[in-house]
């Protein structure tokens, strides 16, 4: 499963591998729905354009009949139209090494508030950027950290 987003003719993706016997395509699916903000047409949280704006690749067609539902589930339960498209997968590159676990980096990083090492700047980000109150503002309980 990729999870993209557009950016100038292509797509930054996250590349998920999961074991269908520890997590459903269908929960995977409902979670990622609950940790972005699906009615955001223009971009995410701080980052704004086409090259944030979120997409659901599919690899065939079960996997798109299972998304596709989702997002009708989404969209029932916001009571609003879901931009998240469903799109077929396409060919996958993986990024550069400072992407990886960006989350997890123990490197310097400067931000706006100074110097913070980057699993800090990250937090960082998330905060400022209202990342999470967004997706608890949309979800309530059902929102999904991501």
């Amino acid at each position: 499963m990729c999870i993209r987003d557009s950016h100038e003719g292509h797509y930054e993706a996250v590349e998920i591998t999961f074991d269908s016997s520890v997590i459903s395509y269908q929960d995977l699916m409902a979670k990622f729905l609950r940790s972005v903000d699906v009615l955001d047409d223009g971009g995410q949280f701080c980052d704004r354009g086409g090259a944030y704006r979120t997409a659901i690749f599919v690899q065939d067609a079960g996997q798109r009949k299972v998304a596709e539902a989702e997002v009708a589930k989404a969209e029932q339960a916001l009571g609003q139209p879901i931009v998240t498209p469903v799109l077929d997968a396409g060919r996958f590159w993986i990024a550069e090494d400072y992407h990886q676990d960006y989350a997890k980096g123990t490197g310097i990083i400067l931000t706006r508030a100074g110097p913070k090492k980057q699993s800090n700047a990250y937090k960082f980000y998330r905060e400022s950027c209202g990342r999470d109150a967004r997706v608890k503002e949309l979800w309530g309980a059902q929102a999904f950290p991501g």
